[in-house]
């Protein structure tokens, strides 16, 4: 069983014992500290907190646990039920509530859960806010409402179209284009949410013929949910069978897209941001954002129109903030996260949907064309399973001290640049791994320069 307390909210297995899984012990006292920290944040007011979950199996439970321990606090609900993550973020201000809880564990397999906390502006809580919540769950000083000032608890399920509607409503989404250009589509929504978001949205985008695979939002994953080219196979192929012009795949919370080809060959999610930010600077010149991990092919794209691009520290947290501080018009991270501020400040697949498919109508040309019209980098994508007694910090900057000769920054764990390639290495905050990406102008030798990295650290291990 495996519990993580982080800053960017609470992640675990279910079941097991208090303080190693996500248990429902450890579920209250968690909610407990987030209603508790909202409450000091906004003293003296009745609150307000939007609730949305993914389809997998504890997300019922979880959200029961969750909803009762806020309405103990004496805080309304208003809950979303089977939603997305951006979905929440969108909903939050929009009821002008004072705070959201997704309930997903994001890319993780079935058996895991987690709280992802938002603050009243729909965006992530900050590090100094999540540290200062995870002090007050350690503390349990938590005060429950008396009977007469529980809170209310309110259903909604408007907000599949509010955020559809909200997205049509971008002047950047060309509904008549991508309707003229009669796309097929073929989605992959690992049987989550997104099997009930993106067949909705597509079809209010003037998307007539859609093929859906895994569509059944019943949370029993078909195969790994990360968007990943080794669990894509099964939409590959079914893009080739039948005949569509570009697959779609989600993960479970919907805020990573995915695409694949026509002949079946894989985008590449770190091309989602590219292909989208390109469209984005044709029309509303401006900086770009991306993360650390992130392909130097959006700085490309973003230099080559005369803008100015900028790399953040890893995070959804930290890629927002240094786009807020460079007025960035669009940004996001290479897991296939699409962060436009125009509608929010939260990565949305479903944003980067309607954006990519009205660039590809604009453009009139194939998937795969269109990925080729892009500067081409390879970015191998590596881990390395952790032991509780290892000290990343110590170990990473070993490794930092053994290159010291090359460029490195330490600003996001270590990243060295050796001419023209790059290695990052950082410990996760969602699973007990030290990740490991590089990059190069191809994948053979991307994946060597990983493989000299991890050798590396095995043996200061």
């Amino acid at each position: 069983m495996t519990l993580i307390k982080s800053i960017s909210g609470i992640r675990g297995t279910i079941g097991g014992r208090i303080n190693d899984g996500l248990t429902p012990i450890d579920t209250v006292k968690f909610a407990s500290a987030y209603g508790t920290w909202l409450k000091s944040q906004h003293p003296n007011q009745r609150l307000k907190v939007v609730i949305g979950r993914d389809a997998r199996p504890s997300g019922q439970m979880v959200s029961d646990l969750v909803c009762s321990t806020l309405i103990g606090l004496g805080i309304d609900i208003v809950n979303l039920n089977l939603s997305t993550t951006p979905t929440v973020e969108v909903a939050v201000p929009m009821e002008n509530a004072h705070g959201g809880i997704i309930l997903t564990a994001s890319h993780n397999p079935k058996q895991w859960n987690a709280l992802k906390l938002l603050n009243e502006k729909g965006e992530f809580i900050s590090a100094q806010e999540g540290a200062d919540l995870l002090d007050m769950a350690e503390s349990g000083d938590f005060e429950f409402a008396e009977v007469d000032k529980l809170g209310s608890h309110t259903h909604d399920d408007t907000y599949l179209q509010k955020h559809i509607e909200a997205v049509l409503n971008l002047p950047l989404v060309d509904t008549q284009a991508i309707a003229n250009a009669n796309f097929h589509v073929a989605v992959d929504a690992v049987n989550s949410t997104g099997g009930i978001f993106v067949p909705a949205l597509l079809k209010a985008l003037g998307v007539q013929q859609i093929t859906k695979l895994y569509c059944d939002p019943t949370g029993q994953f078909p195969h790994n949910p990360e968007p990943l080219p080794e669990h894509l196979t099964d939409l590959s192929a079914k893009i080739k069978e039948v005949g569509a012009d570009i697959g779609f795949t989600v993960d479970p919370d919907v805020d990573r897209l995915a695409m694949v080809c026509e002949d079946g060959s894989m985008f590449g999610e770190e091309y989602t941001l590219v292909a989208v930010s390109d469209y984005v600077l044709k029309h509303t010149p401006g900086a770009t954002v991306s993360n650390l991990s992130s392909t130097r092919a959006l700085r490309d794209v973003t230099e080559a129109k005369g803008q100015v691009y900028s790399a953040s520290a890893v995070g959804e947290v930290n890629v927002v903030n240094l786009m807020k501080k460079t007025n960035a018009v669009i940004g996001g991270e290479g897991n296939g996260g699409v962060i436009y501020p125009e509608l929010h400040y939260g990565r949305d697949a479903l944003v980067g949907i309607a954006l990519f498919l009205s660039h590809m109508a604009h453009q009139k040309m194939s998937a795969s064309k269109l990925r080729d019209s892009y500067p081409t980098y390879r970015i191998s994508k590596n881990k390395i399973q952790l032991t509780p007694e290892i000290n990343v910090d110590q170990l990473l900057d070993k490794v930092a001290d053994k290159y010291k000769n090359e460029e490195v920054d330490t600003t996001d764990g270590v990243k060295i640049y050796i001419g023209k390639e790059w290695v990052h290495m950082r410990k996760s905050n969602t699973e007990p791994i030290i990740r490991i990406y590089s990059e190069s102008k191809s994948l053979e030798s991307a994946d060597k320069l990983a493989n000299i990295i991890k050798e590396d650290i095995k043996a200061l291990i």
